[in-house]
């Protein structure tokens, strides 16, 4: 196992942790945005209407990718696993 190798490795890691990540941190994203916004125009300062609403969108994203995410990640892992024999010699 060379460097080159680990380096491309833990780049498509970093990659694949990206690209799972991406669509609930955009979303939560979006949501924090508009509810501030909203706090910002109403001045209303309460803790918990800054978080339900992005709990609330988080586990939608979840419960809509959900299954992409977990697909690109056994995909990821089995890739994985197959090449450790190429790696180790």
């Amino acid at each position: 196992m060379n460097a080159q190798l680990v380096l491309a490795m833990g780049q498509e890691a970093l990659w694949m942790m990206l690209m799972v990540s991406a669509p609930v941190l955009g979303i939560v994203l979006v949501v924090g945005l508009i509810v501030s916004l909203f706090q910002a125009v109403t001045q209303i300062n309460e803790a918990t209407l800054a978080f339900v609403p992005k709990l609330i969108a988080a586990m939608a994203v979840f419960a809509l990718a959900g299954p992409w995410m977990l697909n690109m990640l056994v995909e990821y892992i089995r890739r994985t696993i197959e090449a450790i024999p190429a790696a180790v010699m």
